[in-house]
């Protein structure tokens, strides 16, 4: 926000009532709060994406799942490979007959794989629906505190019985800051859930290829 976007802000905050002053503060809420996310998650799916190739080519270089899995401790430690070897070597371990264990080894595979799969995605994804519900409601937000403060303003004035327009504009536009105040929330959330999402996708395809693959080393063991 610019420094006269946020001297106007100001200017509206002080001589704002009550309600224009929860709308800016939900907005500044709305603000700090996709920031934090938006720094969050570019950290973390830097770190992941990272993780992500070191960790299959670790994986393949391992001469079984219990040298991959020690490896892999070591290289994943944002745990986005490390789940599906884990749920994978979880079905070689004793278990009891369950509807669970009832199934061949092929969809046992495909059920645990997918489960720890969608695990690290649900983990990647957070914080993405409050990027998309800050981007498509900060401009409303902000909307609202400048037509309420347009009524507040012109409610004033009528009540002096005095409509020069001098006396309109000064308000009016302190009012429209409002609406700046929304855009410059909103914007970067809108971009940051754009860039972050393929983010997420491209390694949604990596850990999807090397699920597929274990898969079907695992069934190719006799």
């Amino acid at each position: 926000m610019t420094d006269s976007a946020g001297q106007g802000l100001l200017q509206t905050l002080a001589q704002a009532d009550g309600l224009g002053r929860v709308v800016a503060l939900l907005l500044l809420a709305m603000s700090v709060s996709s920031w934090v996310v938006i720094l969050w998650k570019g950290w973390l799916l830097r770190r992941a994406a990272k993780d992500m190739s070191l960790s299959t080519a670790t994986f393949w270089q391992a001469s079984d799942l219990d040298d991959a899995q020690r490896r892999l401790v070591g290289f994943d430690s944002r745990r986005i490979v490390l789940p599906l070897v884990q749920a994978a070597r979880g079905l070689d371990a004793a278990a009891p007959l369950t509807l669970a264990t009832a199934a061949d080894r092929s969809q046992q595979l495909t059920r645990v794989l997918r489960g720890a799969l969608h695990a690290v995605l649900h983990r990647l994804q957070f914080g993405q629906v409050l990027l998309a519900t800050v981007g498509s409601t900060a401009p409303f937000v902000g909307l609202l505190g400048t037509v309420w403060g347009i009524y507040h303003a012109l409610t004033g004035m009528g009540q002096d019985g005095r409509w020069r327009i001098e006396q309109v504009s000064g308000p009016v536009g302190e009012a429209l800051v409002m609406t700046a105040a929304g855009l410059a929330v909103a914007i970067p959330a809108v971009l940051a859930y754009n860039v972050l999402g393929r983010q997420i996708a491209r390694i949604e395809a990596d850990l999807e290829g090397f699920a597929r693959d274990l898969r079907e080393l695992l069934l190719a063991r006799p």
